[in-house]
């Protein structure tokens, strides 16, 4: 997966980007959030591999919504469950969209100092990075209705 540059936003919309992308790695290779967080930091954020630049990130926001996800996801994915339309399964949605749905949904739970607004707009542009369909819409219902249960 290659690196999509945010357009606005600094370190903090890139810290969501990184950690969309740390996601999609921990759930496509089974591998630990720690590790991952670790390999992110120390090897990728800020850095330029293979022709691809990682933008240098707020690392503790990435951190905390990688680790975050990694200790609350089953609550999380229940919390996304509650808001498909009938017949629709988490295996349904594609890996970067549950990455995306599950990082949303873990700051508009855990982050009550970030405002909606942000995270939900913030989160619709990293679809937008990886979409060019109707997910970047389908994301945004999906948080907004998290957002009206939790906020």
């Amino acid at each position: 997966m290659t690196e999509a540059t945010p357009t606005k936003g600094g370190a903090r919309s890139a810290a969501r980007l990184a950690a969309v992308q740390a996601l999609f790695q921990i759930e496509a290779n089974d591998s630990k959030h720690v590790l991952v967080i670790k390999e992110f930091i120390d090897h990728r954020l800020g850095q330029i591999i293979d022709d691809d630049h990682f933008a240098q990130a707020d690392t503790d926001l990435f951190s905390d919504i990688v680790s975050g996800i990694g200790k609350r996801q089953d609550d999380l994915d229940c919390q996304i469950k509650e808001c498909l339309s009938k017949g629709w399964t988490m295996d349904r949605i594609e890996s970067v969209g549950r990455a995306i749905l599950r990082a949303g949904a873990y700051e508009l739970i855990a982050r009550p100092d970030i405002p909606t607004s942000v995270i939900i707009n913030e989160y619709v542009d990293v679809a937008k990075a990886f979409f060019d369909d109707s997910t970047p819409g389908f994301i945004n219902g999906v948080l907004d209705q998290i957002a009206k249960k939790n906020r």
